[in-house]
């Protein structure tokens, strides 16, 4: 009750509003101001800048600029490991999708159909497969990477609410992960179907993939399907596929019998791009 009571106000705010004015705002490039803003953020949030690859706040023009900073060269090594974690950011919650329902927080859960916008052939192909779900912060990376090698064959934009996705709100919005705005990615891989989900939340002004650019927005409130079976589109592991522009969450999905958690995984442990996710 109490995480419910916690998260009552995000029922009331103006979400949609309040994201599209961050997106301005982070976009925008007003020079000495742009500075101070992101000083402000690296001092109270703790960014390291010693691992970005260019460390000095002032050569950004824009937030968006400094949040979707790319990394030094070598400060994320890859495991040698089939699969590793995409990003920067802490464990929501992994493991097994009972039957198709995903675990989100005590009390909730949702089913792998919602979560991929409805299209309950591509939520079969996880029936009692593998879930992880990663939060990530202000203060982490926020470009996403490939955790193993993939092919795209497909992308699905589904429009949908714009709750925060902190942990507080993970375990006080019934269904938070296949209610809020989405872009989901099918691949195929070595080990089978494979499907990472960017999750939209408040102020999240947008969310891009390497393929495509910047998905939204707009914001036409229609569920959007692009296909790739006629285009080569193969990323590596650990190369970028995606990023947030302001941070969020992803969710990935896995056959069953293919994934093998890290046994040093735990709820809420940090996690690093490039460390071991499973075998």
């Amino acid at each position: 009750m109490r995480h419910r009571l916690a998260v009552a106000p995000q029922y009331l705010f103006p979400k949609q509003a309040m994201t599209a004015f961050a997106g301005l705002v982070a976009n925008a490039e007003a020079g000495s101001i742009t500075t101070a803003i992101i000083r402000w953020f690296v001092g109270h949030y703790g960014v390291d800048m010693s691992e970005a690859e260019n460390a000095d706040i002032r050569a950004y023009s824009s937030f968006n600029a400094f949040f979707t900073r790319a990394l030094r060269a070598g400060v994320r090594p890859l495991a040698p490991a089939p699969f590793v974690s995409p990003v920067d950011g802490a464990i929501s919650q992994f493991g097994e999708i009972e039957f198709d329902q995903i675990f989100q927080a005590k009390g909730h859960r949702y089913s792998t159909t919602a979560l991929v916008g409805g299209d309950r052939a591509l939520a079969a192909q996880f029936e009692h497969g593998a879930f992880a779900t990663l939060y990530l912060s202000p203060k982490d990376y926020h470009r996403i990477h490939m955790p193993c090698d993939g092919r795209l064959t497909r992308m699905i934009y589904v429009p949908g609410e714009l709750f925060s996705v902190n942990p507080t709100t993970a375990r006080g919005v019934p269904g938070l992960f296949a209610r809020n705005e989405r872009v989901v990615c099918v691949f195929e891989t070595p080990h089978g179907p494979f499907v990472l989900v960017l999750v939209g939340a408040t102020i999240v002004g947008s969310m891009s993939t390497v393929w495509h650019g910047v998905v939204n927005p707009p914001r036409t409130g229609k569920i959007g399907k692009w296909r790739y079976g006629d285009r080569q589109i193969v990323l590596k592991q650990g190369e970028e596929m995606g990023r947030f522009l302001l941070g969020s969450t992803v969710v990935m999905l896995f056959p069953k019998n293919v994934l093998t958690f890290n046994p040093e995984w735990a709820p809420e442990r940090a996690v690093k791009l490039g460390e071991k996710m499973g075998s």
